[in-house]
This record gives structure tokens, C-alpha cells and sequence, in this order.
């Protein structure tokens, strides 16, 4: 009897960190759009059929320009990127991509900035 992929822990978390390393090497040294710059691919999420497949990704810059531009390049690339995908992957379902912005680095640094202030601000308190 043939097991079905749900039944295979974590195979979704394999085939999803697969894209991602795939993904990174495909954007950074096949890509020439240059829209696209330097680019990392912190996350990929599969659905649990494989038909679709979000990919965050950061940028050096932060500007929302350069964000959009990019966003714009890796979305009309999406086609050459899936197909070289597919070169790379051997699954059932080749998954669509959908390239999301991921803010949460510069987030994070804002969170650690305001915390440095505020234990700053207490270690001041506590001398005086």
C-alpha cells in the first residue's frame, strides 16, 4: 500500500527548504533582470498540495522604491524562475511562486534599537 505525503513527517518542510536553497542559487546567479539586486530568500512556504509556494525575501535596501522594483522584477521572472525550478526539483506538483517582501529584519532591528534606548535610559535612572 502506497503512503500518502501527509503521512511522511516534515516532507513539506524538506521539499520547502529544498525551493529555498534552489531558489537562492537560480536568483543570485541565473537571474539578469536588474530590477533584482542583491537578494536573500529568508523563507519559502508550500501548501500542502505544492501547487503554490510564497517566497519571503529581503533586500540590503529598504527603500520602498527598491522594493517595489524588486518585487516587480522577481514577479515578472516568476515563469523563467519556476521553469529552472523545475530543472532543479523532481515533485509531483512544480509549486507557483508568489515573491512577498519580508519586513521583519528591519523590524526587528527597529525592536533592538528601542530596546537598547529603553535600557539605556534605565541604566541612567538607576545611577542617579
Amino acid at each position: 500500500m502506497a503512503r500518502h505525503s501527509k503521512s511522511i513527517p516534515g516532507r513539506g518542510v524538506r521539499v520547502a527548504d529544498q525551493i529555498q536553497r534552489d531558489l537562492a542559487e537560480i536568483i543570485a546567479f541565473e537571474l539578469k533582470d536588474p530590477r533584482v539586486g542583491m537578494v536573500t530568500i529568508t523563507e519559502v512556504q508550500v501548501t500542502p498540495d505544492y501547487a503554490h509556494a510564497k517566497v519571503f525575501f529581503t533586500m540590503l535596501s529598504d527603500k520602498p522604491d527598491d522594493i517595489r522594483n524588486t518585487t516587480e522584477g522577481l514577479r515578472a521572472a516568476a515563469g523563467y524562475i519556476r521553469r529552472e525550478l523545475g530543472r532543479r526539483v523532481t515533485i509531483h506538483t512544480l509549486p507557483e511562486l508568489h515573491f512577498v517582501h519580508d519586513n521583519s529584519t528591519a523590524r526587528g532591528m527597529e525592536m533592538s534599537k528601542l530596546i537598547d534606548e529603553a535600557n539605556a535610559t534605565r541604566a541612567a535612572d538607576a545611577e542617579d
